[in-house]
């Protein structure tokens, strides 16, 4: 009897240790590719969240990451890529002799839900982006010329006309909205980007909240925008202040409460819309093409966010997710900001001045000006 228990439990313990072996993460070298429209993509899963710095030669593109991957190497019958090679933390892509290292796009995706971690890598395959390569290393500024493909920022100003945004003894949020949109128009204009702008006056889009959100919604997938940058003034208690800037997602965990329910409208509406999004939000996670634009929009937003605070001075209240309705569709890179609290006795008087506007729209021109790779 003792002999049969000592066995039994012999094979429950190498059970178990199979077992654990089976569920620690692990991650396949070899990529998985797509083709789609204008670019291949590879995707590397990765064992668990890490960070990453790239490098790009003419014809090669590497990754470096802070986890490990198993050494793999290969050819890559996919256009734009002729070969792979993972190095423990390195991977490097060659690319065809037709294709720019420049443009490629490169982001690692954290772990959600019970999607992996991974490193997703887009190369573009069109002949027009790599006209639109060329003609950006070339000049700071476009020429004129039908063939070269100007870059497009949709701007809103949040709030207008019947919706004032939030209201306080220095400034009203629909106005200092506007200003700095149109500040940071000009600048943007000047080094060559076509800008969209939501509203150029006191208007809006429709006195119906939900309808005035979808219209400017819409607007980040007319065409080819390359950025959608919602611009809105914050509030809070007197001792309340700083810049933050938001991507679309769930709200941060420990968050006592959206802040998106009152930019998307306040009240029963805001919260209805609220939902409506969070709700998109969830259902995101395990896409894997959405969860890769999501990370242009981060990107975009950790720009926003260093260059204001940099510009401004301001307290630096980081870089958060939540369920914006006007940012919701991520087709398109989109962030909304929240360039400084209305409601501060020290913030307010600053954001009703036109010399600080001019240093928020300086700071936000520059940080799209990095995200799209413009002198």
């Amino acid at each position: 009897m003792r002999q049969g228990t000592t066995r039994s439990s012999r094979l429950l313990q190498i059970v178990a240790l199979l077992c654990a072996f089976l569920v620690l993460p692990r991650a396949d070298a070899a990529p998985r590719v797509g083709s789609h429209d204008g670019f291949t993509r590879l995707v590397f899963e990765l064992p668990g969240n890490a960070t990453s710095t790239v490098s790009r030669a003419a014809q090669s593109v590497t990754v470096r990451l802070s986890t490990t991957l198993k050494t793999e190497k290969g050819a890559l019958n996919a256009a734009g890529v002729k070969f792979y090679n993972v190095s423990g933390k390195t991977v490097t892509l060659t690319l065809a002799g037709s294709v720019s290292a420049a443009r490629t796009r490169v982001s690692v995706l954290p772990r959600s839900g019970t999607a992996a971690a991974r490193l997703v890598i887009d190369v573009p395959t069109t002949a027009a982006a790599q006209a639109s390569v060329r003609a950006a290393s070339t000049s700071s500024r476009p020429a004129a010329s039908s063939t070269v493909t100007r870059p497009r920022v949709v701007l809103d100003a949040g709030h207008g006309g019947v919706d004032p945004g939030m209201t306080s003894q220095w400034l009203r949020e629909k106005d200092v909205t506007l200003d700095v949109a149109l500040r940071t128009r000009a600048e943007l204009i000047k080094h060559g980007v076509d800008v969209v702008m939501v509203r150029t006056a006191d208007t809006d889009l429709s006195a119906d909240k939900r309808t005035d959100l979808d219209a400017r919604s819409r607007l980040a997938t007319t065409g080819k925008v390359s950025a959608y940058i919602s611009i809105h003034v914050n509030a809070g208690g007197a001792s309340a202040q700083g810049i933050e800037t938001y991507y679309f997602g769930q709200p941060l965990a420990g968050s006592d409460r959206s802040r998106a329910v009152q930019e998307n409208g306040g009240g029963s509406v805001g919260q209805e819309l609220t939902r409506k999004a969070a709700n998109s939000a969830q259902g995101l996670l395990g896409d894997i093409v959405a969860q890769a634009k999501l990370s242009f929009s981060r990107q975009l937003a950790l720009k926003v966010q260093s260059r204001l605070v940099q510009y401004t001075g301001a307290v630096n209240r980081g870089v958060q997710t939540d369920a914006f309705y006007v940012i919701r569709n991520p087709t398109t890179p989109a962030i909304l900001t929240e360039i400084g609290f209305g409601s501060s006795p020290s913030e307010g008087p600053r954001l009703a001045t036109a010399a600080y506007r001019e240093k928020v729209a300086q700071g936000l021109a520059r940080a799209i000006l990095d995200f799209l790779n413009t002198q």
